[in-house]
């Protein structure tokens, strides 16, 4: 008998799967290059995999306290010191949860009514949207301008109304590959003291830098410790994408929320693993993610030269894993169809520009991630050549 009370929750059809994976999905059927999804194939390095066993063969395989290990929650206290210039006290104002979406997650439900507006910059990540509207939050957008991405104050203004709560800065970003400058970020920083916001921030890609680029956590800037909600991971850092090891660094009085939250959904992250990122953090010194840096630049700079002799034209990233490319000569009338005509005709895996702007601004483009390891990523580019 049919019943009309059977039926999927209003938040199943806000909540809509991500084009990222649906891309992964297709390359997988035809046996393509993955370039679309950020897994982020590279090794993990050796100390953090010894560490993971040891953790597991000596124990380390209950459940944790909800904010996380505290060999861990010490580390990352140290490591947000050392690299970013930000003061928190692991005890009381760092907490581990299930990777930066997981962080993100927990917080937009720990500090946001219904209703709520987030101001996001746009290109914005997929992800941010869909956990804001889960949370019953309103996405406000702020349009990054091409050809550099950039920033304008009365941008911002313009986007504030009377329910707006909180900003949202992802830098470097995904997908775009922007890094906030110290400049734009000051204007933030105003902007969120002027009218009172919280800035909840993902720097995932902290350590993933170009150029000579220097990465600044809003969190550093005069004004913003007490409102910021530092968000990041170690994911992409040591390559465990899988392992969902993230965290977000506040003061004590937003802390205590979001760790009640995390421990009602996760109860806490991986214990073992969370072990093993900890003695990692405290393992790897400068020249590893001095390494980070120039294997990705390399890494950029192969992937760009590629598409430039496809003619697909880069926005090339200042920082992050991935590149936007100009796929409007292609055939297709949309984004979508643009990017499974370059699967179908080179075996290589995009994600359609469409998932990351609300407007047609997206249909001319696609985002790759080069994040591989060396031989997928050199024979990507090599069929990508063949466009040319």
């Amino acid at each position: 008998m049919k019943t009309a009370r059977l039926k999927p929750s209003r938040r199943s059809d806000i909540v809509s799967q991500s084009e990222i994976r649906a891309m992964s999905v297709a390359c997988e059927r035809v046996g393509g290059i993955n370039l679309s999804q950020g897994v982020c194939d590279t090794e993990v390095p050796e100390v953090v995999r010894r560490a993971a066993q040891q953790a597991i063969d000596e124990g380390t395989n209950s459940y944790t306290r909800c904010d996380g290990l505290h060999e861990l929650r010490r580390a990352l206290a140290r490591h947000l010191q050392a690299h970013r210039g930000l003061a928190f006290d692991p005890e009381t104002e760092v907490v581990v949860s299930a990777g930066a979406t997981g962080a993100l997650y927990c917080a937009a439900f720990a500090l946001l009514e219904p209703g709520d507006e987030v101001i996001l910059f746009e290109p914005y990540y997929g992800y941010h949207v869909q956990t804001l509207l889960a949370a019953g939050a309103v996405p406000a957008f702020v349009e990054l301008r091409v050809p550099n991405w950039s920033l304008r104050r009365e941008d911002l203004e313009r986007a504030v109304t009377r329910r707006t709560r909180a900003v949202l800065v992802n830098t470097p970003a995904n997908p775009s590959g922007k890094v906030f400058s110290r400049a734009e970020l000051e204007w933030i920083a105003s902007f969120a003291t002027e009218y009172d916001l919280f800035v909840f921030t993902d720097e995932i890609y902290e350590h993933f830098l170009f150029d000579g680029r220097q990465h600044t956590s809003p969190a550093a800037l005069p004004g913003l410790a007490e409102r910021t909600i530092t968000i990041s991971g170690l994911s992409k850092t040591f390559g465990i994408t899988g392992w969902r090891i993230g965290y977000a660094a506040c003061r004590s009085q937003w802390a205590r929320p979001i760790a009640q939250m995390n421990d009602l959904v996760y109860v806490c992250a991986p214990a073992p693993f969370q072990q093993a990122v900890a003695r990692g953090l405290d393992a790897l010194g400068p020249d590893y993610y001095a390494g980070l840096r120039a294997e990705y630049t390399a890494k950029r700079d192969l992937i760009c030269a590629a598409l430039d002799a496809a003619g697909l034209p880069p926005h090339v990233p200042e920082g992050a894993y991935y590149v936007l490319a100009d796929v409007s000569r292609l055939a297709g009338a949309t984004s979508k169809a643009r990017a499974m005509n370059l699967l179908e005709t080179t075996g290589v895996a995009t994600v359609p520009g469409e998932a990351f702007f609300r407007g047609p601004e997206g249909h001319a483009l696609t985002r790759l991630c080069f994040a591989k390891p060396a031989a997928d990523l050199e024979e990507a580019c090599r069929r990508l050549r063949g466009l040319g």
